[in-house]
């Protein structure tokens, strides 16, 4: 009588010890993955190393001046090394004056960097998970490929053989191996064992009260930073108590300001004509907003106008609200109060007329995408590159997040803007400014002029750093608005040409000759734009500055200036309406 027959107990020894083997190259794929990663990033004014280590401890080599040690977040003993690169090499004993003069240098780059150090955080970890994953894959291709060449070198008859001498042992055997083999690329990763750091080091006591704290620190640093440490956590406290204490009072001016708004009571002339910058002509915009002006109202040398009475037709609900900052130079203590401003604002854009670096070195990554992270999620930001900026910074820019403008229309929330990098560059140190390309800034305001005449679709806003840039789009009439910083100052907004120019000031409160890290030096200013995509007009604007002593001052709503004509479908070059 036969029987079902019952499963193969040769199937079932042919595939678990494939899934065991295949389990064990994924771990020690992963482990080898993970424990090798090393990247090239910043930390501070350098560039650095970052390699994981399996010691539990983040090591911060500081060559000659010795380590900073510090407990490691991450998990399973996983930790990191990071070797710090260009620490000055001359820096050799404690005197006063040779090492405050070799580090003065780069304090302000520290205090930036310790400002906003989220970013470089997330972009190292970041990067070490792409490179690990990057070399578990590879790892695990290579443990694949040599099994599967072994198998065939060794022969189908061979394997039969091995496979029935090995069969009783076979569990153990590969549990061993595993096991082995995950010691080993334990033992083999980033860093060997002379490198690792001793913990026999007491703690700073420099660092209490900080996110350092229980740092340890070895070599000369130790005596640099108990001799001079306090005076740089104190800056640094300094600088965060200022940037709290002035987005709490942005928060509280936006605030009541809204209320004065809802409640239809902006404020008096004097106070307009003040938050305006006294521009003639400026009248306040009352609740509904105003229309845009119609045919024919204005000419190119006309001084600016009202706009015409408010119309109850307006859709406020279908405004756009744009925040526009510029020539930030990596104050990432400003990126708060963005954050805080586009949220209060409801800004649907914000733009940044560019400056947004100090030397557009590599090493200023950490500063694009501490304020590309500024911007709330949902929020586009746009920004046309200044000539303290780079290529580089750009891309970093763009990954963060950013749109970086290249000289072609994109479109946001029906917002068409146009805009490129700025045609000159701007070293400090290292040459001054000098043309970037081929390209002057002649040859830039034609083209762009051009692209907006140009586009059948019509350009609503143009977007630069150097205003200069904007001059013949708006002369020829191919652009209703532009927005540009460069200056510092503020200017406008005011007729130039057939369209209307703005000039943001710097939002680091940037003066000549003064850094732009810490509190600031000078009045930082932002502005809150508002769009009509029916008229595809501007609407009003309001501005926002922060004081040197962290008060904050938010403008009534004032209209923008009416333009002269209106583009016409032959091109886009704006002609004069029929009266």
């Amino acid at each position: 009588m036969s029987h079902p027959s019952s499963p193969d107990t040769g199937d079932e020894h042919r595939w678990w010890p494939r899934a065991l083997l295949l389990l064990g190259a994924v771990l020690v794929a992963l482990t080898f993955g993970v424990t090798t990663a090393s990247v090239e990033s910043g930390f501070g004014p350098h560039e650095a190393r970052y390699d994981v280590t399996t010691d539990d401890t983040i090591t911060v080599d500081l060559g000659p001046l010795g380590t900073l040690q510090i407990d490691s977040p991450l998990p399973l003993t996983l930790g990191a090394r990071v070797t710090v690169q260009e620490i000055p090499a001359t820096v050799t004993e404690l005197d006063q004056s040779r090492t405050l003069a070799a580090l003065s240098g780069d304090l302000q780059s520290y205090l930036q960097f310790f400002s906003g150090p989220q970013a470089t955080v997330q972009d190292v970890v970041r990067a070490l998970a792409v490179q690990a994953l990057q070399r578990t894959v590879l790892a695990l291709v290579v443990l694949v490929g040599a099994w599967y060449l072994v198998r065939f070198l060794v022969g189908p008859a061979r394997r039969a053989e091995l496979r029935a001498r090995v069969r009783p042992h076979l569990r153990a055997a590969v549990a061993g191996a595993v096991v082995v083999a995950l010691a080993a690329t334990v033992l083999t990763s980033s860093l060997s064992h002379r490198d690792r750091p001793s913990v026999s080091q007491p703690a700073s006591s420099v660092f209490d009260g900080t996110p350092l704290e229980g740092a340890r620190v070895t070599g000369r640093l130790g005596g640099v930073i108990n001799t001079y440490g306090g005076q740089v956590v104190a800056e640094l406290r300094k600088n965060e108590e200022f940037y709290a204490a002035a987005d709490a009072s942005l928060r509280a001016a936006w605030d009541e300001r809204q209320e004065l708004i809802e409640a239809g009571a902006q404020g008096t002339e004097a106070e307009i004509a003040a938050q305006a910058g006294a521009r003639a002509g400026a009248d306040l915009v009352t609740e509904p907003a105003p229309t845009e002006a119609g045919p024919g109202e204005g000419t190119p040398s006309e001084s600016p106008t009202p706009s015409p009475t408010p119309s109850p037709s307006l859709d406020e609900s279908s405004l756009v609200t744009i925040v526009v900052v510029s020539d930030l130079h990596c104050n990432v203590g400003m990126a708060p109060l963005i954050r805080t401003l586009t949220e209060r604002s409801g800004a649907d854009i914000v733009l940044d007329a560019g400056d947004t670096t100090i030397n557009g070195t590599s090493v200023e990554k950490y500063c694009v995408t501490t304020f590309a992270r500024a911007v709330p999620d949902g929020v586009e930001l746009v920004t046309s590159p200044g000539n303290h900026d780079s290529r580089d910074t750009s891309k970093d820019y763009a990954r963060a997040g950013a749109t970086v403008l290249d000289g072609s229309v994109i479109e946001v929330d029906g917002l068409r803007i146009l805009g490129d990098s700025d045609p000159n560059e701007t070293r400090v140190g290292g040459g001054g400014t000098a043309q970037a390309g081929d390209e002057s800034t002649t040859d830039a305001a034609q083209r762009l002029a051009e692209v907006a005449c140009d586009d059948d679709k019509g350009v609503d806003l143009l977007l630069v750093h150097t205003p200069a840039v904007g001059q013949s789009a708006l002369e020829e009439g191919c652009v209703p608005a532009q927005v540009s910083g460069h200056l510092h100052r503020r200017a406008g907004p005011e007729l130039e040409g057939r369209g209307v120019r703005y000039i943001s000031s710097s939002t680091a409160g940037a003066i000549l000759g003064q850094a732009t890290v810490g509190p600031l030096n000078g009045i930082a200013e932002m502005t809150v734009l508002r769009w009509d995509p029916q008229s595809r007009r501007m609407v009003d604007y309001q501005l926002v500055q922060v004081q040197p002593d962290t008060t904050v001052t938010v403008s009534p709503r004032v209209r923008w200036p009416a333009t002269p004509a209106v583009p016409t479908l032959s091109g886009n070059r704006a002609t004069p309406s029929p009266v």
